[in-house]
């Protein structure tokens, strides 16, 4: 691996706390905490489909903050993140806007990396959403997007945070998304893989506003067995590839589309889990991974391409190092240099989430 001495920039990783802060997964943290058992009972108490989207549910079931990150990440030359949200629960229409004020105030850049962006959740079918923007827009200047957990997947084995498969096709979606570009704000699309033509058509939609794919559209069963029925033989994993493979480049097509290689390691791919503290050796994760990035290289190109390291999801099967060398021998070898790294990692998210150098 050779980034020529730049520093990173980590455009997706998530920060919780179950206990002081409302998720959606605050409940059952907070009940293993008073069960006498480990956390990591978890994995075998867990339903099936959060075991396999998870790999270890016990992730989710305890606080990452930045100084987990900082350990996570060790000597690596990450000077900045951007946080993506997650499952931030409430009541009322401006609650998700908390997030935002607590991830700005967590102490980034003591001994860590820098706050460098922020994407918000919320969800542009919901009453309200513009006033959402503004509430997140006034927590913290460092706000560039939102997310929307859209992902949503036919096997019902397979876990799925949206009630509707074409959520992104309403008609309360589409209207209320028009708020994005009044807002000057970025939308993070995370979807499972079939759902790839519905974020070009959002992407012709409204051209105008930025839309950042993340996990190059997560193709569920790629690697292995998942769900009821996805995965489950090589003649079917060669489908679904062959489908995300074109569904992409449709995607990719469209000029205000950006794409994440990140998430390329979640559990929910078919990864086998590895035993903890035993990450996935690179060359196996480079077997696996390498056709997709060097097809979402030739599709994006090194200027439309952005790492991140999906931490903590991605920790029951890789580290965030071996997530570096991974992605970076697949772009070497694919053709890549020291410039192509260098916009992979740090420079395309500069300009995707105008970070300056105060941030970053």
């Amino acid at each position: 691996m050779d980034l020529a001495g730049t520093p990173i920039i980590d455009a997706h990783i998530h920060q919780w706390d179950p206990f002081a802060t409302p998720r959606i997964f605050s409940g059952t943290a907070k009940l293993f905490r008073l069960l006498p058992v480990p956390v990591g009972a978890a994995t075998w108490l867990a339903p099936r489909r959060d075991r396999e989207f998870s790999g270890d549910p016990g992730v989710f079931l305890s606080p990452y903050l930045p100084a987990d990150y900082r350990s996570d990440a060790g000597d690596l030359p990450v000077d900045g993140i951007v946080h993506i949200e997650v499952g931030w629960a409430g009541k009322s229409p401006n609650d998700k806007a908390g997030e935002t004020r607590w991830v700005a105030s967590l102490p980034f850049g003591v001994d860590t990396p820098a706050l460098a962006a922020i994407i918000g959740g919320g969800d542009p079918a919901a009453a309200g959403f513009a006033d959402l923007l503004d509430a997140h827009r006034s927590a913290s200047p460092l706000v560039r997007g939102i997310r929307t957990m859209v992902a949503h997947h036919p096997d019902p084995g397979v876990r799925s945070f949206a009630k509707a498969e074409n959520h992104l096709g309403s008609t309360a979606f589409l209207d209320g998304f028009a708020q994005l570009a009044a807002h000057e704000l970025s939308f993070e699309a995370w979807v499972y893989s079939h759902q790839l033509p519905a974020v070009a058509e959002l992407a012709k939609r409204y051209p105008q506003v930025p839309i950042v794919l993340n996990h190059l559209g997560t193709p569920a069963g790629i690697f292995g067995a998942v769900g009821k029925h996805t995965g489950t033989n090589p003649s079917l994993r060669r489908e679904l590839f062959v489908r995300w493979r074109d569904d992409l480049a449709a995607v990719a097509t469209h000029p205000s589309v950006v794409a994440k290689v990140s998430g390329l390691t979640m559990p929910i791919l078919g990864h086998p889990v590895p035993p903890r503290g035993a990450p996935t050796p690179v060359p196996v994760l480079l077997d696996r991974i390498g056709p997709m990035l060097e097809h979402a290289m030739d599709v994006f190109g090194p200027d439309r391409l952005l790492w991140g390291s999906n931490y903590p999801v991605d920790r029951p099967i890789t580290s965030i190092a071996n997530s570096i060398e991974a992605v970076a021998a697949a772009v070497t070898g694919h053709g890549g240099g020291p410039a192509e790294l260098a916009r992979i990692f740090r420079d395309n998210a500069r300009r995707v989430y105008r970070i300056d150098d105060e941030n970053a």
